[in-house]
């Protein structure tokens, strides 16, 4: 049976052509060895009627045959390959994903009477496995990964920079060819940057370009520094030729290319006038959701809408250098929301008052605070981009997404501690016993401010900067603080402040701490302790007023023992004013959906 289900695609495959899907059988697999670089293994691949030992697997799919998921006489289905033509015109089929159909014990042997395919474009395996022990670099017949396209070079045309010259897909480009050129667009582009080491000192910029089968980056150094950067413009789309290409060093770039390009004296950069066909940017999209299950420094490309932006503020890095700094809160159709943090002139121009789409290129994904995503100098970032990815998710957040009970892989922080955009109600957190497993529970909820101990909200803290610990009244005119070992002639008022919240279903006692305070009470810590020393009255009524306001608390929850008594704690992390538009369209949206369950 399955020997009929298989048509014949591997003469079709090694001619080049398109083939949808082919399900072949392995008949071998070798493996070749690179000291230099990853394992590569080579494929004989059999139709039934005819075999072809032209297939390379691509790196990413080594744990295939590592792990014995691969072997001999299995069925398989190439759910995406890349055939590479080399510059003397041989073929190479690189299998990008395949699915596996039939172990070979299910198959029990090789299926029909297959012949070698014998075409004179295609590359003998002793060939290809010279080609690459000499090259010394492991994927010298892989295009950029990921991308399933299928490009035939073609002569330049009547605007090309050389008639002799073959415009190729940027996928294409490998070390074996010497003459070659692409047709591509200049998508993000470097200031110039000093550089100094123990071989001397110089300058560079880089750029990246994109066409229809990928992207690369590009870097010039001192003299072509002098000579390309004030003619590469970003958007501007230019035909490139005679640049060196060798592996990309993944550590300074987020471009998914195997390689890199570097110019010298000899290369060619032309602007092209008919570029209106080349892409602006080559985005490989993952969603949201999925960023749980990425490894942690993956370089990402992401797209959501901007639901909340915090304001742009300063920092000194470790280097003594200031830097600003602005973190934007991104929701997709996943329902899930990720912080994703802008830098330097990205973050100061940065406007997020009217919840625009945005798409970041090439972020660094980590895992401090949950997942957060974080724009590196080599990021572009794109708002309200015109692609379709961004039209279809404008729509859906104006329809639903407003309103959607999202849940936030990022503990959002505030004046350093975390809380998610988990919602609930004060009930769950009872229902649910939030807070009692190893780790703590965040969760965001609406609640009214019903009662706060004022008796003992403030108290004298040490005035140094790094220290909030109470101080001693040493009664004579000094405040001892026993953490610092220290005297002081004076004291800082800090709050710690109990509270109790309450919603439709529930109240719950909470503590705040100084910011948290400050933001719910409206007055500072400084202010307050003067009032309660100087005027009763005027100190009560600050209380007076703060009751019975409602706000978006976002909060921590943990089981803690205190005196040998456990209890659960919860810590409000941020205190926010009520968006009363938002929040309505959001119980709306619940409404709905418990009528649907109804």
């Amino acid at each position: 049976d399955t020997n009929k289900s298989m048509c014949v695609d591997v003469k079709a495959l090694c001619k080049g052509s398109s083939v949808n899907n082919p399900i072949l059988q392995l008949l071998n697999i070798r493996q070749i060895l690179n000291a230099s670089g990853p394992t590569r293994f080579r494929l004989i691949m059999s139709d039934g009627q005819h075999s072809c030992s032209s297939f390379l697997l691509a790196t990413q799919l080594n744990n295939l045959p590592e792990q014995n998921l691969l072997v001999t006489n299995s069925v398989c289905k190439l759910k995406k390959t890349m055939t590479n033509t080399l510059s003397d015109g041989r073929i190479v089929v690189i299998v990008l994903d395949m699915e596996m159909l039939q172990s070979a014990a299910e198959t029990g042997g090789k299926i029909g009477n297959p012949t070698p395919y014998n075409n004179e474009s295609m590359v003998p395996l002793c060939t290809c496995m010279k080609l690459e022990a000499a090259s010394g670099s492991p994927n010298k017949f892989s295009p950029m990964k990921g991308s399933p396209r299928k490009f035939s070079p073609t002569k330049a045309t009547k605007t090309s920079p050389s008639s002799s010259a073959k415009v190729i897909p940027i996928a294409h480009l490998n070390p074996y060819q010497s003459k070659w050129t692409i047709r591509a667009r200049v998508t993000n582009k470097s200031k110039i940057r000093n550089w100094s080491n123990s071989r001397g000192e110089g300058k560079l910029f880089s750029f990246e370009i994109v066409d229809e089968s990928g992207e690369i980056k590009i870097t010039a150094f001192n003299n072509e520094v002098d000579k390309f950067f004030s003619l590469v413009e970003q958007d501007k789309v230019y035909y490139i030729s005679k640049a060196t290409l060798k592996v990309a060093n993944k550590q300074y770039t987020s471009v998914k290319n195997e390689y890199e390009m570097t110019l010298h004296a000899h290369s060619s950069i032309v602007p092209c006038d008919d570029g209106q066909s080349v892409p602006a940017v080559h985005y490989d999209f993952v969603p949201i959701a999925e960023l749980e299950n990425r490894d942690k420094d993956a370089i990402i490309d992401v797209i959501g809408v901007c639901k909340t932006a915090e304001d742009v503020f300063r920092i000194t890095t470790k280097s003594s250098r200031e830097v600003s700094k602005r973190t934007l809160n991104l929701i997709d159709t996943t329902g899930k929301e990720v912080a994703v943090t802008l830098w330097g002139a990205e973050a100061e121009k940065f406007d997020g008052s009217e919840q625009p789409v945005v798409a970041v290129k090439g972020a660094r994904l980590s895992d401090f605070g949950g997942r957060s995503l974080s724009a590196l100098f080599s990021s572009t970032v794109m708002v309200n981009p015109d692609i379709p990815e961004a039209f279809r998710l404008r729509a859906w957040y104006d329809q639903e997404g407003y309103a959607a009970d999202s849940q936030s892989l990022t503990e959002m922080r505030s004046g350093g501690s975390g809380a998610t955009m988990n919602w609930k109600s004060l009930s769950d957190v009872k229902n649910e016993n939030m807070g009692h497993g190893e780790k703590a529970d965040y969760f965001t909820c609406v609640a009214t401010l019903l009662y706060t101990r004022k008796e003992n909200c403030l108290y004298q803290a040490c005035p140094s900067t790094d220290c909030q610990k109470k101080v001693i009244d040493q009664h004579n005119g000094l405040y001892r603080c026993e953490k610092c070992g220290r005297e002081y002639p004076n004291f800082k008022y800090r709050f710690l402040l109990s509270a109790n919240l309450a919603d439709f279903g529930d109240n719950q006692w909470v503590t705040c701490f100084q910011e948290t305070a400050e933001a719910l009470l409206g007055h500072t810590a400084e202010t307050l302790g003067q009032l309660r020393d100087t005027d009763d009255v005027a100190f009560d009524e600050v209380f007076h007023q703060a009751n019975f306001t409602t706000h978006i608390f976002k909060n921590r929850v943990k089981l803690e023992s205190y005196n040998d008594e456990r209890r659960v704690k919860v810590t409000v992390m941020d205190v926010q004013p009520v968006d009363h538009r938002e929040y309505s369209r959001r119980l709306l949206s619940n409404i709905h959906k418990l009528a649907r369950w109804n």
